[in-house]
């Protein structure tokens, strides 16, 4: 399927424009960028590479997609359409990578005619993608080492929800309840069943919670997740561990007030014998309520509507931006919205200890000398050269480790849930 028509008109009419008045041809670069972190946000995760270099495969203007902008368009740009292959060159940060205000995220170099056309698509999977990675990265570390699971399908577009559980699981979630994820990208998936499939087991007689899970259990073994509150949780509780015995894997908490729920359900567990049965609790949970619930024996944490919601996962606000043309470097300069001129790329500053001190953006092929006490890892990788995919810059195991690399790489005030200042700061070197 074709990805050219997920674009803004506008963008086709710069590109009708340029190639009347010849600039079309100039050679370009467009650098994606946050001039600010979300508020309340030290630090991003580059999440959407992949996703972006896959579609980047499929731009192209076939019969249907020509005929649905002809009617805009002239002849001369219908023709430049009908044989557009993105020719140019893309480097940028690798996936799972942190970033910082500033941070040139994305570099694509070639004529403004094959750079233009892609803004759309760059900043809605970039942006949509870092911002639910940045959002899973907090509940990760809030988490601390205790398994999350994405389960937010049901409460966002349906393309959406497998991205959504990508992104999740590059931050660090286990597994997401989207089995659409498990197919495109081997995102593990997991989960059980729900209160209908208790109630579905009411006869004349009342609720029989006791054939519900006798089911599940028949068919799923003794290490599947019984759903315990439909009714009373101290019941079901002990409905559970009647039919499943002391080794059931887990029971869940979907209601209530967790923090008192899960201490008591751990007692009535270990009172049974049933001491190495996990708890797994969800429930509109976001990061301040996990980190609430750390003092509490929670084995995972199931997260849904927080993830993949505005209210949780905030627009990263990543920008797309002409920064160069024929070798001249070209800015903004609108109030509130300035952009920084030229080619760039970027390394980050560590202690011997690793910890991360700054961020350092420079003129592309020109690295500073920088303290000989810190170490400098260069940031920038290619993704495309001469139109082709090169580099492992959007893998997706590699991309998990960069996460987890990155998160223990900062300051310890960088995984503050407060509101703060950015975990390091980004100096701009600009040409001597």
């Amino acid at each position: 399927m074709s990805t050219a028509l997920l674009t803004d008109k506008y963008e086709l009419t710069m590109l009708a424009a340029a190639l009347r008045d010849g600039s079309a041809h100039r050679r370009c670069t467009f650098e994606v960028f946050a001039r600010r972190l979300p508020e309340g946000r030290r630090y991003g995760v580059v999440a959407g590479t992949g996703r972006f270099l896959e579609a980047l495969a499929d731009f192209s203007f076939d019969d249907a997609e020509l005929a649905s902008v002809a009617g805009f368009l002239d002849r001369a740009t219908l023709d430049y359409l009908a044989g557009y292959r993105f020719s140019g060159d893309i480097d940028g940060y690798p996936e799972g990578e942190l970033y910082f205000p500033g941070s040139p995220v994305l570099s694509v170099h070639g004529s403004f005619a094959e750079c233009v056309v892609l803004e759309t698509l760059v900043l809605s999977i970039l942006n949509h993608d870092s911002a639910i990675a940045s959002a899973a990265a907090r509940m990760v570390s809030a988490a601390e080492g205790r398994q999350l699971i994405e389960m937010g399908s049901r409460r966002t577009h349906e393309r959406a929800a497998t991205a959504a559980a990508r992104a999740a699981w590059i931050a660090g979630f286990a597994g997401t309840s989207n089995l659409a994820a498990q197919h495109d990208y081997g995102v593990p998936a997991l989960g059980t069943s729900a209160h209908a499939f208790t109630l579905l087991h009411t006869t004349d007689a009342g609720p029989d919670e006791r054939a519900a899970f006798r089911a599940q259990v028949d068919a799923l073994g003794v290490d599947t997740t019984l759903l315990v509150d439909t009714y009373d949780i101290t019941i079901g509780v002990a409905n559970a561990i009647a039919v499943a015995g002391p080794e059931l894997g887990a029971v869940r908490i979907d209601s209530g007030d967790l923090g008192v729920l899960v201490r008591q359900v751990r007692e009535q567990l270990d009172g049974l014998g049933a001491t190495g049965t996990k708890i797994v609790v969800s429930s509109d949970l976001d990061e301040f309520a996990i980190a609430a619930l750390r003092a509490e024996p929670v084995d995972s944490y199931g997260v849904g509507t927080s993830l993949v919601t505005g209210s949780g996962a905030p627009t990263a606000g990543m920008v797309y931006k002409l920064v160069e043309v024929d070798g001249l470097a070209v800015q903004k300069r609108s109030a509130h919205k300035e952009s920084h001129g030229g080619r760039k790329a970027a390394l980050r500053l560590a202690k011997p200890s690793g910890t991360v001190v700054e961020e350092v953006v420079h003129p592309a092929g020109r690295p500073p000398q920088t303290d000989s006490s810190l170490t400098a890892r260069p940031l920038t990788v290619d993704l495309v050269r001469a139109g082709v995919r090169v580099g492992d810059g959007a893998d997706l195991a590699a991309a998990r480790e960069r996460v987890a690399a990155g998160l223990h790489s900062l300051p310890w005030d960088g995984l503050g849930l407060s509101r703060g200042e950015p975990a390091i700061p980004t100096r701009l070197v600009t040409p001597a």
